[in-house]
């Protein structure tokens, strides 16, 4: 699996992305989460986020897809919500 780093955690979002990033089955993902609090399991949507942004960015940078502006633009956009 790939490896990606995730900026502007607080070390509980640190803890919770490590044991999602952890479990083999997206099942067992939403499994986790479900059995959290409401702040943790909204806490944990974001972090799913911002993991699929960083997958897709990893990826595109190990293909060597060039930037585009437009792109670049949005995916930053993305990552200050």
């Amino acid at each position: 699996m790939a490896e990606i780093r995730l900026e502007g955690l607080n070390r509980r979002q640190q803890v919770l992305a490590d044991i999602m990033w952890s479990i083999e089955e997206w099942d067992d993902v939403e499994r986790f989460v479900a059995t959290l609090p409401d702040r943790e399991r909204i806490e944990c949507e974001g972090i799913v986020e911002m993991m699929r942004l960083e997958l897709v960015e990893t990826y595109r940078a190990g293909m060597k897809i060039e930037d585009t502006a437009e792109a670049t633009q949005l995916i930053d956009k993305i990552r200050k919500l």
